[in-house]
């Protein structure tokens, strides 16, 4: 097992965590406030994931959708329920800056396969499953590749191939690949302008 694997990556999580936090505390800051407002004094969303062999961890990101509340004698649905600054800030994965937090705590990693609901661990094939044998990350090889665009099996199969052949060019690749993304919000399904359908262990 290359040195990488054992010490270079969580190091390389804590030095970028660290310098990513410091340099776009301004955004954090600016984004906090706004949402502190937009959503009555709630600006984070905490939950509960799988993380590293299924540990729980409990992921914080921006808060860009409502809190459910009933509307013509229903629910709303999740599209619904999505602030336009809450739409703004997961189209340029603003949303996602407080995961380094998580990074930088070692809940997480940068780089790895992103960290999904408790409720599909019984879903996943044996192969799928092994997608918690490493950190999960604020950005991965899936996401790079095409985000929710393309379906779950696709995705799954991404996590896997990383889990076993991630590396330092590999990690330095994803990243780069990332920033471009999401300069040019590459693979966001416009069309459907709502989140990924849930996974129902055929998808």
């Amino acid at each position: 097992m290359s040195w990488y694997r054992v010490y270079g990556k969580r190091l390389l999580d804590i030095l970028a965590s660290v310098i990513l936090i410091l340099v776009l505390s301004p955004i954090i800051i600016l984004t906090t406030g706004v949402l502190f407002f937009v959503n009555k004094g709630t600006p984070f969303f905490f939950q509960e994931r799988p993380g590293q062999f299924e540990k729980v961890i409990k992921i914080v990101k921006f808060k860009s959708m409502r809190d459910p509340e009933p509307a013509s004698g229903g629910a709303l649905s999740d599209n619904e329920r999505i602030t336009r600054f809450g739409r703004f800030i997961r189209q340029t994965s603003i949303d996602e800056l407080p995961q380094l937090f998580n990074v930088l705590k070692g809940d997480m990693s940068l780089i790895g396969p992103r960290p999904l609901l408790f409720k599909y661990i019984p879903l996943y094939s044996t192969e799928q499953r092994n997608r918690h044998l490493v950190k999960p990350g604020i950005t991965g090889w899936a996401q790079v590749n095409g985000r929710n665009s393309i379906s779950w099996t696709t995705k799954f199969q991404y996590d896997i191939e990383y889990v076993n052949t991630f590396s330092f060019s590999l990690d330095v690749r994803i990243v780069w690949l990332t920033l471009r993304k999401v300069v040019v919000r590459e693979g966001i399904d416009q069309s459907k302008e709502r989140p990924m359908e849930p996974f129902n262990g055929s998808n």
